[in-house]
């Protein structure tokens, strides 16, 4: 029997998040016949990993420390087969600015944006509104403020004591329209496919941490009620965002589409290399909508696992 070591927890935003998805999946392992461990993720993950002898791991934390390109480093260097991406693409993803020009040299549209000091974006306009403001090296939209056109300065938030995500910030141009998003599966070398498109109907207007994680956050539509046109070009611009980053495993694209004012702009606004894996989240939705269950896409994740990612 495979043993599996199920990464959750961690010291991230996402803790709470990542405790979710991974018990998920560490259930959904067990269903499938698999020896199962649960390691909430501290600074004795080497020495865990050592003692469980794990033959493979299914990494589900989320934020810094988790899919940033440290574990998998780690896991590199003990050679434990993993899931999802290796270390170059894991730290691209999750540093946005750097991943968009990857995203621009490969050709995908991209919002324009800069980085800057949160201090310095909290005390004067980096863009003229609207825009938005999130930490570089964040996901699950936690940290991100929207400045609409009338304010008259950024959010003080950002220079509040309490605030851990780190210094740099992007100031990007705020997108009207739609917010899609499409899951891709494997690889280039292996193959891979875009899963479907989903459109994300937030109850509250915007998709953040308690849209994208409280039931009745949002509304999820599959496949996404948009033109036949939009809805191949978002999968075909999905594969090549997974492929420009060389993600392996599972990743989730997200876009916006404006269609206001007989707009068609699409643009790709992240890729992230270890979607959630809650009840609520995305990916999982998109695997049942392709005939895959729950179960099976999780058992498909732990069988895909290897080194060299």
């Amino acid at each position: 029997m495979k043993r599996v070591a199920v990464l959750l927890g961690g010291r991230s935003a996402e803790r709470n998040v990542s405790l979710v998805s991974g018990r998920a999946c560490a259930q959904a392992l067990r269903d499938e016949g698999y020896d199962v461990v649960e390691i909430d993720v501290g600074p004795d993950l080497a020495e865990r990993l050592h003692q469980t002898k794990p033959d493979a791991v299914l990494n589900a934390l989320h934020g810094r420390w988790g899919e940033d390109g440290c574990v998998q480093g780690l896991l590199e260097l003990l050679q434990i087969p993993y899931s999802h991406s290796g270390v170059l693409a894991s730290a691209l993803a999750m540093h946005k600015e750097r991943a968009k020009a990857v995203f621009r040299a490969a050709g995908l549209p991209v919002a324009n944006s800069v980085v800057a000091n949160r201090r310095k974006a909290a005390v004067e306009h980096q863009l003229t509104p609207p825009y938005v403001i999130k930490p570089v090296s964040e996901g699950s939209s936690v940290g991100v403020f929207i400045i609409r056109d009338g304010d008259n300065r950024p959010p003080h938030a950002l220079t509040s004591s309490e605030w851990n995500l780190g210094d740099e910030v992007m100031v990007e141009e705020y997108i009207p329209g739609r917010e899609l998003t499409v899951a891709v599966m494997g690889s280039k070398e292996g193959g891979l496919r875009a899963l479907g498109v989903t459109e994300i109907l937030p109850a509250t207007g915007f998709y953040d941490y308690d849209a994208k994680y409280a039931p009745g956050g949002s509304r999820h539509v599959i496949p996404a009620e948009v033109p036949d046109v939009v809805m191949h070009e978002s999968m075909a611009m999905a594969e090549r965002a997974h492929t420009a980053l060389d993600c392996r495993g599972v990743s989730r694209t997200d876009f916006r589409y404006d269609d206001t004012g007989g707009k068609n702009r699409l643009v790709v606004l992240e890729l992230n290399t270890q979607p959630g894996m809650t009840p609520t989240s995305l990916v999982p939705e998109q695997a049942l909508y392709q005939g895959m269950s729950f179960r099976a896409l999780v058992r498909w994740m732990i069988e895909d696992a290897s080194c060299g990612r």
